[in-house]
Parts: structure tokens; C-alpha cells; sequence
């Protein structure tokens, strides 16, 4: 296989800017940018994510048992950077950042603009990064959307023609 036609092609797949998030009972948090997201089902809802098995997130998504995945609008390159690397928590915010705690008690971005929360219901474990599958089990959109809905995601192809995650 040519390397370099793998990873064009492979890049050519277009990708939102989701942070990720999860908390497990005894306090331990993760918030992270992930763009490998998916919806996997209507019924039930259920959203696919891959995240990358030697993360810090990776085990306290599985020990939670459950996640949130806040959608960044377009304005929000500033978050998806904040949480390219490590981020700790201090009170409400996370790397700078509020969050609140959602339904689940997965931390949501305050600033999203929309937001699902997922139970964990499947973990696919191939390759380096590993698959989780949640099953939506609450949904928030904190405005009204004016047109298309996934036309207010930050993309990542939206943070400049250097920003690259995959191939």
C-alpha cells in the first residue's frame, strides 16, 4: 500500500470536534478533543467514539461507565486546542474551561452548544485506539440552530490547513 495515498484518503473523511468527557465516582476526570465520532444507531440511539487506548481518558471512560460528548460550535477552536492535551480540573472548570455535570454526571462543556450523554454499552478493543460505543441517554442543545444542524460544528478541518489527526 502507498503510505501516502493511505493517509490522504484517509484524511479526506471529514470530522466534527467533539469534547469528551467522563468522570468515575471516586472524583477522577478526562476531558479531551476527539473528532472520530459517529452516530451508530437510531434505535437505540447509539454513537460510536474512538479514543486513543494510551490516553489518560481511556481507562476513566471505562471505569465511569458512561460519557459526554459536547459538540464545539464554530467559534470554538480555543476550546478544541485547550483540550489537545491533558487538562486538570479546578472547581467548575476543566483546563480553564466550565463544565457542568449532566444527568449521567458526565462533565459538559457549559459553552456547547449541544451535548449528548452516553452509558457505555460496548468497548471495541482493535488496533490502537479502542471503540466505545454509548447508548444516548440524554440530549441538550443550548440554542436554537438557524439551518442546517451540522453546520454550526467546528470542523476540524476548520482549525487551518495544518491541523491533521489520522491517515
Amino acid at each position: 500500500m502507498d503510505a501516502n495515498a493511505k493517509k490522504t484518503a484517509l484524511r479526506m473523511i471529514p470530522y466534527g470536534l467533539y469534547v469528551l468527557a467522563a468522570e468515575t465516582g471516586d472524583g477522577q476526570v478526562t476531558a479531551a478533543t476527539v473528532n472520530w465520532v459517529t452516530q451508530a444507531s437510531f434505535e437505540p440511539p447509539l454513537v460510536a467514539v474512538g479514543v486513543k487506548k494510551d490516553s489518560a481518558g481511556h481507562g476513566i471512560i471505562k471505569a465511569a461507565g458512561n460519557f459526554a460528548l459536547s459538540v464545539l460550535g464554530k467559534s470554538q477552536g480555543q476550546e478544541a486546542y485547550a483540550f489537545f492535551k491533558p487538562a486538570a480540573r479546578d472547581g467548575s472548570r476543566i483546563g480553564g474551561h466550565e463544565f457542568r455535570k449532566g444527568s449521567t454526571g458526565a462533565p459538559i462543556l457549559a459553552s456547547a452548544p449541544a451535548a449528548v450523554e452516553c452509558k457505555l454499552v460496548n468497548t471495541v478493543e482493535i488496533g490502537d485506539h479502542s471503540i466505545f460505543i454509548g447508548q444516548v441517554v440524554d440530549a441538550n442543545v443550548q440554542a436554537e440552530i438557524s439551518g442546517r444542524a451540522d453546520d454550526a460544528t467546528l470542523l476540524l478541518k476548520d482549525l487551518g490547513e495544518k491541523v491533521f489527526y489520522g491517515g
